[in-house]
């Protein structure tokens, strides 16, 4: 079974250098993209996923709010926020809806951070 996973963010260049980073590690799963809260759910209906990677400030949907529908309809997602929005009414909110949070800037170290949450839930 491939594990799947969907980064949200709607900027291209972080979905891409979270995909680059992630593939050093995990190059067979099945990588997902979205550019906003609203594609992300969009997506995550044909499929099940099981890492959603989201950035908290996007057009239209936030990030928060999209993980939060995105809980609902697959309770056994790992969800990571992954945002440079750092103050503590966000880390509180990504706690309280049971999201994981990791701050920008995306690097090899955050990546590797993220991809070891999933490895969490499965252990």
């Amino acid at each position: 079974m491939t594990t799947t996973v969907l980064i949200v963010d709607d900027s291209r260049v972080s979905r891409m250098m979270l995909q680059t980073y992630a593939k050093e590690t995990q190059p067979d799963w099945h990588y997902l993209e979205a550019a906003s809260g609203d594609e992300a759910l969009r997506v995550a209906e044909a499929q099940t996923i099981d890492l959603a990677i989201m950035d908290v400030n996007m057009p239209g949907m936030s990030g928060l709010d999209a993980a939060a529908l995105l809980r609902e309809r697959q309770p056994a997602a790992t969800i990571v926020v992954l945002t440079a929005n750092v103050q503590q009414s966000t880390r509180t909110k990504a706690s309280e809806l049971g999201l994981h949070f990791v701050e920008k800037p995306i690097t090899p170290d955050s990546a590797t951070r993220i991809l070891a949450l999933l490895g969490e839930r499965d252990a």
